[in-house]
C-alpha cells in the first residue's frame, strides 16, 4: 500500500499560478513508480493531466502543455505540478497517483481543490 497526500490547491484569478505537491509515505522503494496528476469536475470523468516515469520522462494532457510542469523529488518521495497561467476551465479536483508501470492507476491520494475564477 502506498498512501499518497496532496497539498497546495487553492484559489486564484486566471493568469495565476499554483503549485501542488504529492507526499508519499516512506514504507517503500520510491523510485520506480510512475507518478502522475489527474483532475475531475462534477459529472466528467477524470482524466489525466501529467505523469512522470522513473527515468523522467514527461506526458501532459495537451490543453496544459506549456502550462503545467511535472516534477518529482525522490529523495524526498514527492511530485510537483507547477500551475502556471490558470484558467477558469482548469477547476477541479486535483488528485496524484502511483503505480509501477505508466500510467499510474493503482494508489490515489484524497485530492486537492483548484479554483480559478475569471
Amino acid at each position: 500500500q502506498v498512501d499518497l497526500v496532496e497539498s497546495g490547491g487553492g484559489s486564484v484569478q486566471s493568469g495565476g499560478s499554483l503549485r501542488l505537491s504529492c507526499a508519499a509515505d516512506s514504507g517503500y522503494e520510491y523510485s520506480p513508480y510512475c507518478l502522475g496528476w489527474y483532475r475531475q469536475t462534477p459529472g466528467r470523468e477524470r482524466e489525466g493531466v501529467a505523469t512522470i516515469d522513473s527515468d523522467g520522462s514527461t506526458t501532459y494532457l495537451d490543453s496544459v502543455k506549456g502550462r503545467f510542469t511535472i516534477s518529482r523529488d525522490n529523495s524526498k518521495k514527492t511530485i510537483y505540478l507547477q500551475m502556471n497561467s490558470l484558467r477558469p476551465e482548469d477547476t477541479a479536483m486535483y488528485y496524484c497517483a502511483a503505480s509501477v508501470e505508466c500510467p499510474p492507476q493503482k494508489y490515489w491520494g484524497q485530492g486537492t481543490q483548484v479554483t480559478v475564477s475569471s
